[in-house]
């Protein structure tokens, strides 16, 4: 593999004291944060990058076996504060990448100033203690429609995730970056966040984590929102937006803009 910064595709903009590093989800790339980046610029360090797999990355460089774990990806996260010498940030992460921070924040926890995590996650497979949202047969069934047609898959799958049609923009923006990704890899990740169980985790965690949730998201209910509030080891707040969709940076850009902004200026009470 090449240098991190490289296989990562990261880029340095803005400058501040506060370093603002933002993480996205599975099926987008660094781009799905260009309505909230112009806002940060003038005050703060930004750190964008990809995760590996995305339709921006090599996938030469995709690694089976790492990435069939979170860890893999707290690991390459770690990396990039280490290789950009990040003393401490404020880490916004999408969807998968909320959960990546909670783990990297585990095994770094002075990198990390607070974690905002956005449409997160710990587990989507409901147990019979447990509702995340999803029956095993639903992921089987999704997997098999990825393995036999990826393309048609995606028309079906962006609209319903993102909350819309095919003429809604940003619909047609998740559905190119997830066009990209290789098949074979868009599959293998796809297995690994709705397989992965990480409520493990969330005891160990001590920084604070603000908990961003749109109250319609197909993906992520409301109720495991507040599950990770109620189960996350350091000071955690919620909020719960009108927004419908599991990428309201996308869908509901305006709103939710202002919201992130308020949620990196203002720290929760005594964290």
């Amino acid at each position: 593999m090449g240098t991190v910064q490289e296989a990562h595709n990261v880029r340095v903009l803005g400058a501040g004291d506060t370093t603002i590093v933002l993480g996205h989800g599975f099926g987008t790339d660094q781009s799905v944060w260009k309505h909230l980046v112009p806002h940060l610029v003038d005050q703060y360090k930004v750190i964008l990058y990809d995760n590996m797999g995305a339709g921006t990355t090599n996938p030469d460089y995709f690694d089976f076996d790492r990435y069939a774990t979170l860890e893999g990806y707290a690991y390459d996260l770690i990396a990039i504060l280490e290789e950009f010498n990040v003393d401490k940030c404020v880490y916004v992460g999408h969807s998968l990448s909320s959960m990546t921070g909670v783990i990297a924040s585990i095994f770094r926890p002075d990198l990390f100033h607070k974690l905002i995590m956005i449409s997160a996650s710990p587990r989507f497979v409901n147990t019979d203690d447990y509702y995340g949202g999803f029956e095993q047969e639903d992921i089987e069934q999704l997997c098999n429609a990825m393995e036999t047609n990826y393309k048609s898959w995606i028309s079906g799958f962006a609209p319903l995730v993102v909350g819309g049609d095919m003429d809604s923009v940003a619909v047609q923006e998740f559905s190119r970056t997830l066009f990209n990704m290789r098949p074979d890899i868009a599959l293998s990740v796809f297995r690994t966040i709705f397989t992965f169980d990480s409520r493990h985790f969330l005891g160990r965690v001590t920084v604070p984590c603000h908990i961003i949730q749109s109250s319609r998201d197909l993906a992520v209910p409301v109720a495991v929102a507040e599950y990770l509030h109620q189960n996350l080891g350091g000071k955690s707040i919620v909020e719960v937006v009108s927004t419908e969709g599991h990428l309201p940076q996308l869908s509901a850009p305006e709103l939710t803009v202002l919201m992130l902004l308020r949620h990196i200026q203002h720290d929760i009470v005594g964290a």
